[in-house]
């Protein structure tokens, strides 16, 4: 499982709580004693969970139980409790919330995409974008990690991915073609893929023994028509398809015969109903 780094927490809970919580100091209750309860309104898979643990003991609170990331509950199950003073319990209260409730979005969001793509397609993987909301990335890859996707990939200095953006500066897929030796020869421990709109272009790529074409926006029926095709020439060729996927049409993606598909959708899931409580004594 991937590490959020206390750095990070810290500086959840200190947008916040910048100095101090002013209701609980006002109202004199900071040192009675309470328990603070997290649990599900609907059926949710669970992100986060040791990092929400992580700010209530930051906040000076004992955790007293806690469902592990990727565990997938039913409406009403209690998943995270601690006992502390009101100080404390107050202090991480709403920081945790949220941070629960957005990364168990996501992370249902991609179970439940996982889920309709793999019914029709277990072979067909799931693959999510770097076009995470920004300052959202180490607790959105937490999250399709947990749902049951990947990430297609997590910054441009690990993987190649040739854009028509790229192209331009090449002379086009032909230009591309000349000088993929050569580039293969640079990264021989990189796979090489280009995202492609036309046909006519992906055939030419597949000649070329290129190592993956991803698709933009192409209709599933005709990447239905040119998968079959392409894996004739080239059997070992990974087809991606991307753009525009979500779960309206998911399913009739993952029966082109594509590998995998890249999507946006899980980063914005519905966030998680968490209900919140704290009892005193």
């Amino acid at each position: 499982m991937n590490i959020i780094s206390d750095q990070y927490l810290w500086q959840l809970l200190q947008e916040d709580v910048p100095y101090f919580d002013l209701t609980t100091h006002g109202l004199g209750i900071g040192d009675r004693f309470g328990t603070i309860t997290y649990t599900t309104r609907a059926e949710t898979t669970l992100c986060c969970t040791e990092e929400a643990a992580n700010l209530l003991k930051k906040a000076g609170a004992e955790v007293s139980l806690m469902l592990p990331t990727g565990y997938h509950a039913n409406q009403g199950v209690t998943f995270l409790s601690a006992t502390g003073n009101a100080s404390s319990l107050h202090i991480a209260w709403k920081c945790s919330q949220n941070l629960l409730e957005y990364a168990c979005g996501v992370a249902t969001k991609t179970h439940q995409l996982v889920q309709l793509a793999q019914q029709s397609n277990p072979e067909v993987m799931l693959y999510t974008t770097r076009k995470s909301i920004p300052g959202t990335k180490p607790i959105a890859i937490k999250a399709i990690l947990a749902g049951g996707a990947y990430p297609h990939r997590l910054g441009i200095s690990e993987t190649i991915l040739i854009f028509e953006q790229h192209l331009i500066f090449l002379g086009g897929i032909e230009g591309l073609c000349q000088q993929l030796g050569e580039l293969k020869r640079k990264v021989k421990e990189k796979k090489i893929l280009v995202e492609v709109t036309d046909i006519s272009e992906a055939l030419r790529l597949a000649e070329a023994k290129i190592d993956g074409i991803q698709f933009d926006k192409m209709q599933a029926n005709d990447l239905a028509e040119i998968v079959p095709k392409l894996k004739s020439i080239h059997p070992s060729l990974m087809i991606l398809a991307a753009g525009g996927i979500n779960e309206t049409n998911i399913t009739e993606y993952a029966t082109t015969g594509v590998d995998g598909l890249v999507l946006t959708a899980p980063y914005y899931g519905k966030p998680a109903d968490i209900s919140v409580k704290m009892t005193s004594g």
